[in-house]
């Protein structure tokens, strides 16, 4: 296993990092027991990125991790002093230029640290970027680096094709953060996104590598099949190893659950270094994204050359959104489509600036510039059909300006009460 360089600063990192936006719970809190045990274990093992963020699991795990990492190993070096830690300033909730301020002085409470390796604006796209820096994000950010409370600087993508490589050329990031996967290759920054942060040094850390999970289960047979003539290995494996075998990648953040999913995907980041896939498996992964994309219900390729939307649409994300619910079909808790919730938080406007397929106002602008001749227009009445239900707008609001901060407030009177 040969450890990736992130460029501007020389740091050494496991191919596999450890997202804490999944960690196990139980009774509607994180399963302290089992968490503990298997962050304990990749750390000892190898792992040495650890990657949360201000919201995750209500504010708990920013909390937890505080706790995990203030403690020591046998030979009494912290575990602290063993990882790279990373976390997010949550820009749907930053209003003015000190509540930046305010969110990083309690996250580094909340992880009893003195400075954060890693810090992200969390959850970017073009027209959130430039509200925060109309309030001062990039003075913010060169400010509490040179105080010494953050090293490295980036933001997670969750934009349109065409906007990621404005957001890389804007400012001297040190990594970004994006999805990315084998049926992701042209999502939100896709391939080609990734490839220009690459070449200009910007370190390229992932998320979602499993696809929110369903790339981690039973796939179509026709995959399956295809997988098993060369390989028998996991749906996992054969996942992971397509992002490994790349040498743009830095490091792949995976939200694993239990000790097996560490030791099960630990070892694949061991085996596969960049360049190492044969021909073979690299052609069935080919055949793969080809099968995925002839069973889409929509034919969009992602390409992003109907974008800008004048109303403000990200057309690829509802399109592959919608493509998700009839592939696989998931539910989260067994009871909400998976693909509804990704959609609430992915163009929804939860998080980001809404681009939802109700905004469109049939102008045609999309359907004159598609390579691939789509009907773009009605193809976003039928997405607005199946994902916006009767009051969808005010289910965003209540979310976004109720609910969510609720959640925050909730969780920071449980972390008072703690100190008792």
């Amino acid at each position: 296993m040969v450890k990736r360089v992130v460029k501007k600063n020389g740091d050494e990192l496991f191919p596999l990092g450890l997202g804490a936006m999944r960690l196990p719970t139980k009774n509607n809190s994180i399963d302290r027991e089992v968490a503990k045990e298997y962050i304990l274990y990749a750390i000892d093992n190898g792992v040495n990125y650890i990657d949360t963020a201000y919201a995750y699991h209500g504010g708990e795990s920013e909390s937890f991790l505080g706790e995990i990492l203030s403690l020591a190993d046998d030979d009494g070096i912290k575990y602290r002093n063993k990882v790279k830690l990373s976390t997010k300033s949550p820009s749907w909730m930053v209003r003015s230029r000190e509540d930046f301020d305010a969110f990083l002085n309690e996250q580094l409470k909340r992880l009893q640290t003195d400075c954060i390796d890693y810090y992200y604006l969390h959850s970017i796209d073009l027209s959130t970027l430039n509200r925060l820096k109309e309030l001062g994000a990039y003075e913010f950010l060169k400010k509490a680096r040179a105080d010494g409370k953050i090293r490295n600087i980036g933001f997670s993508y969750h934009g349109a094709p065409n906007e990621f490589n404005d957001l890389i050329d804007d400012f001297d990031w040190d990594m970004v953060l994006v999805q990315y996967n084998y049926l992701d290759v042209n999502a939100q920054a896709g391939i080609r996104g990734i490839r220009y942060a690459y070449e200009n040094d910007v370190a390229v850390f992932v998320m979602e590598p499993l696809k929110g999970g369903i790339l981690a289960g039973e796939l179509p047979k026709e995959v399956d099949d295809l997988f098993f003539t060369v390989s028998n290995k996991s749906s996992v494996d054969w996942a992971l190893s397509w992002i490994f075998n790349q040498k743009e990648i830095t490091c792949v953040l995976s939200g694993m659950g239990s000790l097996d999913e560490i030791k099960e995907n630990m070892a694949i980041a061991e085996r596969v270094e960049t360049g190492s896939l044969s021909d073979d498996e690299l052609d069935v992964l080919n055949k793969a994204q080809a099968i995925f994309d002839s069973m889409m219900k929509i034919n969009c390729t992602g390409c992003g050359y109907c974008l800008p939307c004048p109303k403000g649409v990200n057309i690829p994300d509802c399109f592959n959104v919608y493509n998700e619910k009839y592939l696989f079909n998931k539910k989260v808790f067994g009871i909400i489509p998976h693909a509804m919730v990704n959609y609430y938080m992915v163009v929804g406007g939860i998080t980001n600036k809404q681009s939802s397929a109700g905004l469109c106002n049939h102008c045609g602008r999309c359907k004159r510039l598609c390579p691939q001749s789509l009907d773009i227009p009605n193809e976003l009445d039928r997405v607005k059909s199946e994902f916006e239900l009767i009051g969808f707008n005010y289910h965003i609001k209540f979310i976004r300006n109720i609910a969510m901060p609720s959640i925050t407030k909730i969780s920071k009177v449980f972390d008072f009460f703690k100190h008792f």
